[in-house]
């Protein structure tokens, strides 16, 4: 149940800050956040990341509608179980449906969070699919581990 909530939670933010910022901001428009560590620009991105195949939206949102259903999948398998898989899922599939909607509704990604000196700009969504790689590659690796350390122990 955690996993359902957490995926709401992530897209509700997503959409909710990417609302905001097509309401108050045009595109191309700078804001100091908290200068010069974070701004906001708003940007509308047609392809994935770092621009890479701009104008491909759509296929790109049906491609993050394959991965959720892949990660679903594999949580009602088993393959995906324990809270840190739980946190790693939700990321992940709040974050692609987030970015898959915008596709789907706009053709395009909302944009808008720059990180220091500006090498990349990103979105809730893009944030959440990162921190939930990053988990998941962490919970597979500790996972394991400890299968490693219980055959040593025999």
């Amino acid at each position: 149940m955690f996993f359902y909530i957490l995926s709401l939670i992530v897209l509700l933010i997503d959409q909710g800050s990417k609302w905001w910022v097509r309401a108050h901001m045009s595109v191309g428009e700078t804001r100091g956040v908290l200068a010069p560590y974070l701004h906001f620009e708003y940007y509308q991105n047609s392809g994935a990341a770092f621009s890479s195949f701009q104008g491909y939206g759509k296929w790109l949102a049906y491609l993050a509608v394959i991965v959720v259903g892949v990660i679903v999948y594999y949580r009602i398998k088993g393959a995906l179980r324990g809270n840190l898989m739980d946190i790693a899922a939700g990321f992940l599939v709040g974050g692609a449906l987030g970015n898959a909607l915008d596709r789907l509704i706009f053709g395009k990604v909302t944009d808008f969070i720059v990180w220091g000196s500006g090498s990349g700009i990103m979105n809730i969504a893009d944030l959440a699919i990162n921190a939930g790689v990053l988990l998941l590659i962490v919970g597979m690796l500790l996972r394991s581990w400890c299968e490693r350390r219980s055959y040593s122990f025999k």
